[in-house]
């Protein structure tokens, strides 16, 4: 724990503007308990180093003293060949104490990352709406790195220069205490730059990781796709190459004030460690020339200073090194902390076997305020709107037998996708429940409801991947045949077989290198493939042609038969068939009925129904 109290000392030599507490370390200590064999190999082998270290110098001494006391030669070549023996075995615990280091640090490295990852993974879809990509992968990379350091390198010296620090200290004040006291009246110089040069530090390592964040996010964006479409489009690339000069130059200077002030910190401390050299030679001569000390003390005393200082600017430096890695622990552990608002209970059960209905029971709904679901520094912004989110959804009831197809129409901005996306957990209602089965959301395992839910949304995401890996997505195990079933049925077989790779075709990020309705028709493939009991269509068809709709309509008979169906369609003309038609106004279900009833009713639906067919791309019932 020497080492830890070490940590934890450095760290509150500033207090300034947010101090790091036991708390943090104790966080940092859960991560490295699963190395804690290596660590303790780790520290043992250090202080064997330090001792090994410590023993050099006196063996020096002697050689200087069997000298000047003319000796026998073997005593002399004796003592020469163990200092070379010391220095092997030395150099062999170092090598084998950095391995150790690095294991360590790099272990820890992956622990954080899959923390990070999965922790991520568990956040609601409004946390990735509301984050900057970028920044939030900096956090993956940039800052575990950070943290790591504070075991690969920092830690690896805090252990052995403690040990050579107390040895070389208790030896030298053996051999003379005089001189060992006046050479530590200089030890206040190291403690002073250390405590001012630590604050300084940290506040420019925090400022360095923001602005990196915010380069990796503008870089993210305008490197993909349609990011790199719109720049060209509006003719921006000055103004956005303007605006990530201005963050590169800061970076730049935040480099350049580091190192300037890590140089002056470095030579300040050889400037102190050098006048203690020369007390240390002045001082001892005086006394070896009146009789009071031998020679090889001398020298032993001035090779000790070396090790004593050493270590002091070592430990005075790592008190910046650690003030700099807890920076990064402290913004990994931020992403930590964000609470998923889905979580899955303890005693949480699977969807029922057979058909499943769906069921809405007064569900009221508001999406979550920035404060619930992210951070200041992920968003780029000084304070978190903490304003409540504005209710969507009113009182929303309506139940889909298994096996039957209900449809949600009404204006862009309804509702209808938010009812959607209630019905996977993507979000959990605030008032109401939602069953699937007859059995609340909340009380089913996730799992389960992945497996038994299917949904296509409007853009008909891929994954920069191939069109087999995009597939195999849905379901990992699906053989070669059932691939290409799945393509068959979604009309895009004959595409893939005319492509070079056929199925380890890359389709480019987003899916950029296919055509919106080839995307489309990918999406459907993969539903198709996971073979869903619950299938929700938002928009599917959205940006199909007539053909390929008329294709894909075929397809999608045919998945949905016999499976409960929620879809989602600005084309009234595809929701003709449905067994239950909700036409949805400002998050309230206005009309219900069928095809036929609603249109006799002459209410809503039918005034949608007649601008639709006078205006074929009418904005206002657009999903």
């Amino acid at each position: 724990m020497t080492a830890w109290h070490q940590l934890y000392t450095a760290t509150h030599a500033t207090r300034e503007k947010r101090p790091f507490s036991r708390a943090t370390l104790r966080r940092i200590a859960h991560f490295v308990r699963p190395h804690r064999g290596l660590l303790a190999w780790f520290v043992a082998l250090s202080t064997a180093g330090s001792v090994l270290g410590v023993a050099t110098p006196l063996l020096a001494g002697r050689v200087v003293d069997a000298i000047v006391h003319a000796e026998p030669v073997d005593t002399v070549a004796g003592l020469a060949v163990l200092i070379a023996v010391i220095a092997l075995v030395e150099t062999g615990l170092g090598l084998l104490t950095r391995y150790l280091s690095a294991s360590i640090g790099e272990n820890l490295i992956l622990d954080l990352r899959r923390a990070v990852f999965d922790h991520v993974q568990r956040m609601p879809v409004a946390f990735f709406t509301r984050t900057r990509t970028g920044a939030l992968v900096s956090r993956l990379n940039n800052d575990v790195i950070g943290a790591q350091r504070a075991f690969s390198d920092t830690l690896s010296g805090v252990v052995g220069n403690l040990v050579t620090l107390g040895l070389t200290l208790v030896v030298m004040l053996g051999i003379s205490w005089p001189i060992t006291l006046l050479a530590l009246l200089l030890l206040p110089a190291f403690m002073i730059p250390a405590r001012r040069m630590g604050a300084r530090l940290a506040r420019l390592q925090r400022e360095s990781a923001d602005h990196n964040a915010a380069m990796g996010t503008q870089m993210t964006e305008r490197f993909s796709a349609p990011g790199a479409t719109l720049v060209k489009l509006f003719g921006r690339p000055e103004r956005e190459s303007a605006e990530f000069a201005v963050r590169a130059r800061r970076v730049r200077d935040i480099g350049v004030r580091t190192a300037m002030n890590r140089s002056v910190f470095v030579h300040l401390l050889t400037l102190v460690s050098a006048l203690a050299l020369a007390l240390v030679y002045g001082l001892g001569g005086y006394f070896a020339l009146a009789g009071a000390l031998d020679a090889g003390a001398v020298v032993a005393l001035a090779l000790l200073l070396t090790r004593l200082y050493a270590p002091l600017t070592a430990l005075a430096g790592a008190r910046v090194e650690v003030m700099s890695a807890l920076v990064s622990f402290e913004r990994v552990f931020e992403v930590l902390d964000l609470e998923p608002l889905i979580t899955e209970r303890e005693d949480a059960v699977p969807v029922p076997d057979g058909p499943v209905s769906v069921e809405f029971n007064g569900v009221s709904f508001a999406y979550p305020s920035a404060d619930k679901v992210s951070l200041a520094s992920l968003e780029e912004v000084a304070v978190l709107d903490t304003r409540g989110g504005v209710p969507v959804l009113h009182d929303v009831s309506f139940r889909v037998e298994p096996g039957r197809m209900v449809a949600l129409v009404g204006s862009s901005g309804a509702g209808k996708s938010t009812i959607a996306q209630l019905v996977p957990r993507l979000y959990d209602a605030d008032a109401g429940t939602v069953r699937l089965g007859g059995v609340d959301v909340r009380d089913l395992r996730l799992a389960s409801i992945r497996e038994t839910v299917g949904m296509v949304t409007q853009d008909g995401h891929l994954f920069h991947a191939t069109i087999r890996e995009n597939l195999l997505f849905a379901r990992p195990e699906a053989t070669e045949e059932e691939l290409w079933d799945a393509l068959r049925r979604a009309r895009l077989d004959d595409l893939v077989r005319g492509l070079p790779d056929g199925l380890d075709t890359v389709v480019g990020e987003r899916g950029y290198r296919l055509s919106g309705g080839e995307r489309q028709r990918m999406s459907i493939a993969r539903l198709l493939l996971a073979r869903p009991r619950v299938v929700i269509l938002d928009e599917a068809t959205a940006h199909l042609d007539s053909t390929s709709e008329a294709a894909v309509q075929e397809a999608l008979a045919e998945a949905l038969d016999g499976r409960t169906a929620i879809v989602i369609a600005h084309r009234l003309s595809t929701v003709r068939a449905a067994d239950l038609i909700l036409v949805v106004e400002d998050g309230r279900i206005v009309e219900r009925g069928t095809h036929e009833s609603l249109l006799a009713a002459g209410g809503r639906y039918a005034e949608l129904y007649r601008t639709q067919f006078a205006d074929p791309t009418p904005e206002c019932v657009a999903a």
